[in-house]
């Protein structure tokens, strides 16, 4: 069958290939040279060690020179390439929902003493307890997660940060950005299910949730065990007396007895990890203090209240693994 008869992947090929018209314009100096640069990082054969490899592949018509001329002088709109990326279509899941998911990576510079602005990146060794920090340049990245098992994702936005930079202000300020070139670009309307934005344990969700109150945003983020959360303050007994309570019992991570009976519960089995439990807890909140993000927080400090999940893996072996979330 020709590939012109298949309309899936004809519609396919007119993605791509207005795709790559728009980000040659987006290349506002030394296009063409980087634009055969980027065709040979992507179809280069495995990992990319050295920059004049790239100019021995098929894609690459240019001689080396013009390699490093490209990266020296060459110029890109971001604005405009971040534009026609969140303009391009999107993967959903099967309610229609649009699941981001925000993280950084770091660009290892361990041998680039002269490199400016580096910073200590956390790294994870290959054993146990073997992280290490490593200087080099964490890049925040923004991407759409698609639905099912799939190592590929559709990257919206990347930020450096800098030495000074409040990684949660950043952060912040980038979903924002990405949220609104979302709607913007007809891919959100109002009555649609809010967006999905997922994280590892390594954010203050707490405080994105805050600031990001106003945009149609559920966050999803992983917890240390070892937090301590407030269970809703309880209701006032008749007659009592003094202040009343800000905040309810303790729910300590790390000590199931403080655990009230959950509202939900769930079991499912898996092919791969045996019998999955899940558990949750509605209306828990963090007991805010004056410290850290909150140090400038004019007034009193609010209370955020979000559901609590913790879910158990039961292994063929019979092992337990607990996976709490965040409110």
């Amino acid at each position: 069958m020709s590939l012109l008869d298949d309309p899936a992947r004809v519609e396919s090929l007119t993605v791509l290939s207005r795709f790559r018209t728009d980000l040659y314009d987006c290349l506002t100096a030394r296009a063409d040279a980087l634009f055969e640069l980027t065709d040979a990082l992507l179809c280069a054969d495995g990992a990319v060690r050295s920059l004049v490899d790239l100019t021995l592949t098929p894609e690459h018509r240019r001689g080396h020179d013009a390699l490093y001329d490209g990266l020296n002088h060459g110029r890109i709109e971001e604005s405009r390439l971040r534009a026609v990326l969140a303009g391009l279509p999107l993967p959903k899941t099967t309610d229609g929902r649009i699941v981001l998911a925000v993280d950084v990576s770091p660009w290892l510079r361990s041998d680039a003493p002269t490199s400016a602005e580096r910073l200590f990146c956390h790294v994870y060794g290959r054993g146990k307890n073997q992280a290490q920090l490593i200087p080099g340049w964490p890049y925040s990245f923004v991407a759409v997660l698609e639905p099912g098992r799939t190592s590929w994702t559709a990257v919206l936005d990347v930020v450096r940060l800098g030495p000074s930079d409040d990684a949660t202000a950043v952060t912040a300020d980038q979903l924002r950005a990405v949220v609104g070139r979302l709607v913007s670009a007809g891919h959100w309307h109002d009555g649609d299910p809010d967006i999905l934005i997922v994280m590892d344990a390594g954010y203050d969700v707490t405080r994105l949730a805050f600031v990001l109150a106003d945009l149609p945003v559920e966050l999803l983020g992983r917890i240390r065990s070892d937090r301590v959360l407030r269970l809703p303050k309880l209701s006032r007994l008749p007659g009592a007396i003094g202040r009343p309570p800000k905040h309810g019992p303790e729910f300590a991570l790390d000590k199931p007895a403080t655990w009230p009976e959950p509202q939900h519960t769930t079991t499912t089995d898996t092919t791969r990890y045996g019998t999955a439990r899940s558990s949750s807890w509605d209306r828990l909140h963090p007991r805010l203090t004056h410290r850290t993000c909150w140090l400038d927080h004019e007034g009193e400090l609010p209370i955020i209240e979000g559901t609590l999940k913790v879910g158990k893996e039961t292994s063929l072996h019979g092992s337990t693994t607990a996976r709490p979330g965040e409110p």
